[in-house]
Order: structure tokens, then sequence, then C-alpha cells
């Protein structure tokens, strides 16, 4: 996709991040226009997730190269660099590469870059106007800030995995790295504010962003809720915990959900199953004593559900006007005409062949977001940027 230039045409980054969170912050960045450096170390052979595979991308004689899949989920629209930061030939091309920078992202251990010279306290001496964003555990303070910190550590200890997985069950991830993608997001707000302070005054700050707080931040309702009534949440499979029904039901050929959002909407769901009723029942007429009575309203409710088809729920739901839809696997997802109408699905073409990836759900009307480079190879990009005068030139 080609066309204008991004919002952030113009904004330099230096990553040196690296797995999930970092990066999803800087592809972000480079989809709105940023150009971004991303630099690997060369005793690992870069990026963890370049080994975090299969599958990966082969090339048109069948070897593989190091663009797994998981790698390439998070690292389009940046060069890659391969540099020893251990080292004082490393130390030194990083302190020229922040000298052209706006913006340092990083994700080593809390106090991990200051035996390089290259920690918050040091840079922001000799670049006052440099935003630099730290990405750990725990954060750069408190009791737990010198202990790792991955995902799964994440949604363990911030709670969601207690609130996520079958009633009866045990505590379940998310299936997706969520804590990593959230911690991304909230890295990505909070540089661009740093940038719109630097513009006003020319100050450059420190960003401190632990994986465990931005878990925390969003447990939205049932952090709330707890912080409420004093009351632990527990775990309802699919179930909401503030409304029912909001649940996946079974139909006779698969799986709907059916999110029943007021009592207006709970009216028209029972004529549609020929339940009036439910209705006026007074455990069911209103939220709260649904809320109240859910399993005795379920077990009338998922029998009656069973004995249709999905097409017939998700038809005759939508026509009277309450929130119904589809639990799909990635093929269905991917091949419907929603995605390909609002471009999720895209194709660029790699070094070692082409590559589909998922878009970007950001619509700007004046800056669209720009697939200006594919997913590189590691150390693609050292040479060029190396020998550059100008090395964040897109």
């Amino acid at each position: 996709m080609a066309g204008s230039e991004g919002a952030l045409s113009g904004v330099k980054v230096l990553d040196l991040s690296r797995i999930l969170a970092g990066p999803t912050c800087t592809q972000l960045l480079g989809d709105l226009g940023a150009s971004v450096i991303k630099v690997e170390n060369p005793s690992t052979e870069g990026d963890d997730t370049r080994q975090w595979g299969p599958p990966y991308v082969q090339d048109k004689d069948g070897n593989r190269s190091d663009l797994s899949a998981y790698f390439m989920s998070s690292n389009r629209n940046k060069k890659s660099v391969a540099l020893d930061i251990a080292s004082a030939e490393g130390q030194a091309e990083i302190l020229r590469l922040a000298a052209h920078a706006d913006i340092l992202i990083e994700n080593f251990k809390p106090g991990g870059l200051a035996k390089y010279g290259l920690d918050y306290a040091t840079l922001s001496q000799k670049f006052p106007r440099l935003v630099y964003c730290s990405i750990s555990g725990y954060g750069q303070t408190g009791p737990n800030a010198s202990k790792p910190g991955y995902d799964l550590m994440a949604q363990g200890y911030g709670g969601i995995m207690s609130l996520t997985g079958a009633a009866d069950g045990a505590p379940m991830k998310v299936g997706v790295g969520i804590a990593d993608v959230m911690c991304g997001m909230y890295a990505t707000v909070g540089i661009l504010a740093a940038l719109r302070h630097r513009d006003q005054t020319g100050e450059g700050q420190h960003i401190d962003l632990a994986l465990v707080d931005s878990q925390i931040g969003w447990l939205i309702s049932e952090g709330v809720n707890y912080l409420t009534s004093g009351q632990v949440p527990q775990r309802r499979g699919n179930g909401h915990p503030n409304i029912v029904p909001y649940d996946v039901y079974e139909t006779s050929d698969g799986h709907v959900i059916i999110a029943v959002g007021n009592d207006g909407q709970f009216q028209r769901f029972c004529q549609f199953l020929g339940l009036e009723e439910l209705a006026d029942d007074p455990r069911f007429a209103r939220n709260p004593d649904r809320l109240e009575n859910r399993d005795a309203l379920n077990a009338v409710l998922r029998p009656a559900l069973a004995a249709l088809s999905m097409t017939e729920v998700i038809a005759g739901l939508e026509e009277k006007k309450v929130p119904v839809g589809p639990v799909q696997q990635l093929d269905q997802v991917f091949d419907s005409d929603q995605v390909a109408a609002r471009g999720m699905r895209f194709a660029m073409q790699a070094a070692p062949g082409q590559v589909e990836l998922i878009g970007n759900p950001l619509k700007l009307s004046r800056t669209p977001v720009t697939y200006r480079r594919p997913p590189p190879e590691f150390g693609a990009d050292t040479q060029d940027v190396l020998g550059s005068n100008d090395p964040f030139e897109d």
C-alpha cells in the first residue's frame, strides 16, 4: 500500500526491543509513517522470536528462512541492523543512531543498559529531546523490579488468568500474548503523548512501562467490580459477569454468541424462541434478576437453542435486532468478505518470497497507514544503516 505520507512521517525510532510488547509498539509507529531501525543481537541470531516456529517462510528452493510467522506478526516497516551493544563499537553506533532518533524503546531488565552507558539517565544528558521508553515485567521500581517478565507470568500475576476458563476448570491464559500486545499499545499511547510534550517544550522524558501494570490496567470492569464489592470474581467460562444472557450457545451445527444487552432485547429474544413466558417470569424479567438466576435461565435456553441451526439462530435474532454472531475459526475469519473489505489481510514481497500478514485496524481518512517494508531478514540493513549519514532515511 502506497500513498500519502503517514501521520508520523519524519519521526525516527531506535528499537532495542525484542519478542512482542516492544515490537508491537514499533510496528504500529512504523505503520503510521515513522522510520524504525530494529537493533538485533548477532550472538543470538537476532530477535528471539525468529526461532519461535514453525511455521517459517521458505524460499523458492524450500529452504527455511529466519522469518517465523511469530516474528513477522510484529516486525514489518523496520530495518534490521545487527549490532553487539556489549562491544565498544556497538555502543558507539547506538549513540550515533540515538543522536538522530526521536524515540528509543528497550525491554532490557531494569538497569541492564546502564553498564553500556545506554540507560535513560546517561542518554538524556546527551540527547535531552529523546523520548525513551522502557518496557519490563514489573517496572523500574517496586519489590519485583528485578524479576524477569513474560506474557504468561503477567497474565498470572495480574489476575486475568483467574478470570479466564471454565467455571469448574483451571485458570487459563488468553489464546494469544495479550498482556504483551496491550503493553505495546499502552507504550504507543505514552510515546505519542511524550512526543507532543517534547514538540511543545523541547523536553524528552522517560516512559516506565510494566507488563504487569498494563495487564492490571485492562482488568477494566472486573477489576472495579472487585474494588467496589470486595468480592473476588470467579471464572464463568464465556458468561458475562454483569449481563445475562451474554454467552456462547451450542446449536445443532456449531456455536453462536448471543449478547442480550437490555430487557427489551431479552423480550424479543424470548419471542424468537417461542418462550414469551420467560420475559414475564419475575426471575428473568430484568437483568439483575437474570444474573441472580443465571443457571435456571440457561437450563431453559440451551436445549431450545441446541434444537436450531446456526443459520436459523443468526438470521432469526438479526431480524429481531438482538446481537448475535458466529464463533469462527481462523480460516473462516481470513476468508470472509468483511476481512477483504476492511483490508485486514494483505500480502508483501519479502526476501525469501511472498508473505501474508494481518492488516492494521486503524483507518485514518487523511494519513492512512502504509506497508512500506516487509519483515526483514536478520541484519539485512546493517551495511546500509551503518554506512549512511542519514541512517533513518526510509
